[in-house]
């Protein structure tokens, strides 16, 4: 991002208020059912009821486009998300966390790791449908406030609705991520080093 000098700046992001500002726009019933049948919403397919935690020590990608949206369950719920993409990405210390409470065991805890720092976690086309994300971010060329159905910075398919609030750069970085997410979409996801644990208990990435 860019002062009125032209110098390059930082800062803190919070999705969640860009998300609030960006989904009212959704509102309307009859909308979304337009929504719907012409494939502009976010997930292509019905996503859970329960939500995951994502964090990396790092996250660097080439063509960023952000843009307000709506997933749906398979009851048909819809559930407003903040949908970003980026057609290249590589994570540093990825982990993965979901919990879930059964009855008599109670808390079950699924989690995943993969990539470091000389080895990270590379994806491409990758589209995160997100409730809460936090991080240190830097952007190079930030267009704030474009039209998301002209977005053309992101992956190809990387539009939301016309008249929507979006965002859009050259490329981003964002350094101790931590994000919430509903539904993860990506054309390749290579995992260096997976891991993946199933324990009793909360255990979650943050």
């Amino acid at each position: 991002m860019k002062d009125a000098n032209g110098r390059h700046v930082t800062g803190r992001i919070s999705w969640r208020k860009f998300a609030v500002l960006s989904v009212p726009a959704l509102a309307g019933t009859a909308a979304l059912g337009i929504a719907l049948a012409n494939g502009a919403l976010a997930a292509s397919f019905a996503v859970s009821g329960q939500q995951f935690k994502v964090s990396a020590d790092s996250l660097k990608g080439d063509g960023f486009a952000q843009y307000g949206s709506v997933d749906a369950n398979a009851r048909g719920e819809l559930l407003p998300v903040a949908v970003t993409a980026i057609k290249t990405a590589e994570l540093r210390n990825l982990c993965q966390s979901v919990v879930t409470h059964l009855p008599v065991i109670g808390d079950i805890s699924l989690n995943l790791t993969a990539g470091t720092e000389s080895t990270p976690v590379k994806a491409a086309d990758l589209f995160v449908d997100a409730t809460q994300l936090s991080g240190n971010a830097s952007f190079h060329n930030i267009e704030i406030g474009r039209d998301a159905s002209t977005l053309d910075k992101g992956p190809s398919t990387a539009q939301g609705m016309q008249d929507l609030f979006s965002q859009q750069a050259d490329d981003v970085t964002i350094t101790k991520l931590h994000q919430t997410a509903w539904a993860t979409n990506a054309g390749t996801f290579n995992l260096t080093g997976l891991s993946m644990k199933v324990s009793k208990g909360k255990k979650e990435c943050y």
